[in-house]
This record gives C-alpha cells, structure tokens and sequence, in this order.
C-alpha cells in the first residue's frame, strides 16, 4: 500500500506540474497599447481592448524604436516579418512589412497573427523581390525548426505599411507612446513580464 502511494503521490506531482507549465505557457500574450505612465521600470499601459496592464521591464530588457523604412530597404537576405491579408485568388497581401534588425535571432515560421481578423504571419528571409503588376511581389523563405525551408510569396502595394527599427534604452520610453510587445508572460499577480518592447518613435507600431 505504501508503495501505491508513494506511485500515486509521485504522479500526483507529475500531473501538478505539467498543469502548471501549461498554464503558464498558456498565459504568454502580445501587448499593443498606449503608454500611460511610467515609475522606473514599471509601465502603465492601456491595451487597443481599453484594458489596464502593468508591464514591468526585466533587467537588461531590449527597447526599439519603430521608424519609417521604404520598400528599397527590403533587399534580398533581409530578415522581415510581414502580416499579410488572404486574398480571394489565393494570393497574400502586405498589409505591413517590419525589417529585423540585423543578427537579430527570428523565430521563421508561417502562422496565423491578430493584428487584424484572418491576418497571417510571415517571419523569414527575402530571396528575391520582383515588380509585378499589382505590386511589388516578395519572395520569402522560412525554416521552422526541423521541417524543410518553405516560401510564400506576398504582394506589397502602396498602402503596405514598411518600418524598421532604431536601439533605444528604457529612458526613451514615455507617456503617451504607442508599444508593441510580442511574446511576455503574465504572472500570477496579473504584472506582464516584460524583455523586448517595441515603441513609436516616428510611426505606431503597427504590428
């Protein structure tokens, strides 16, 4: 009997946590909001859903500023995450292009975003860019994980929005700046565990 117990407590422990790594996968989110305070590394946030967020800035976290790029500055070998619209011919639109910068380790992959509804998610490398009568048509190739390299091609028109992003430090973070966060656990207390942070130093995220 002891030795069942023993099993079943074990086990117990093993389901707690695997519960407790799902939850706290489970409560990664994307922030885009409004900056509405700021006491050190703490940030007062209004969400684009009108909710009030506690972002606290890890040490050593990475800040950005999002600035005006051009479709000149995506060349061939760039690193780009589009969010792209579904067209009824089966084609992708831009709706916006972010340029990596450079050495910035890109999680590549293909997938459903929010930005807008039914919008997708491009992360990857521009292998060619060719002119096209609808547009500018880009070439993008990702490698997810193990899987083999795949392209998708998108079609940028004149209203594709294009930024890139300029270094900045935890001081040039202020009130009343639009942010963008990607990827930030949300801890127990509800604070937003923050360690990179785009804002808009000369456009709003638009991301």
């Amino acid at each position: 009997m002891r030795s069942t117990s023993r099993i079943l407590t074990a086990a117990a422990l093993v389901a707690g946590f695997a519960i407790t790594s799902v939850w706290a996968q489970a409560q990664n989110v994307r922030v885009r909001g409004t900056i509405e305070k700021v006491d050190g590394d703490v940030l007062v946030v209004k969400s684009r859903e009108n909710t009030d967020l506690t972002l606290k800035l890890k040490d050593g976290a990475i800040v950005r500023g999002v600035v005006k790029a051009s479709l000149t500055d995506v060349k061939a070998g760039v690193m780009v995450g589009i969010t792209s619209m579904p067209q009824a011919d089966g084609s992708l639109k831009a709706v916006e292009i972010h340029i990596f910068p450079a050495g910035q380790n890109v999680n590549q992959n293909h997938f459903a975003w929010d930005l807008v509804p039914n919008s997708l998610m491009t992360n990857g490398r521009v292998e060619t860019s060719v002119a096209a009568v609808d547009g500018q048509t880009l070439t993008v190739e990702y490698k997810a994980g193990d899987k083999p390299a795949e392209q998708k091609k998108i079609v940028v028109t004149p209203q594709t929005i294009i930024v890139g992003y300029a270094a900045a430090t935890k001081a040039d973070l202020k009130a009343g700046q639009k942010i963008f966060v990607a990827n930030a656990p949300k801890l127990a207390d509800g604070t937003i565990e923050v360690a990179n942070i785009s804002y808009g130093k000369e456009l709003a995220p638009p991301m």
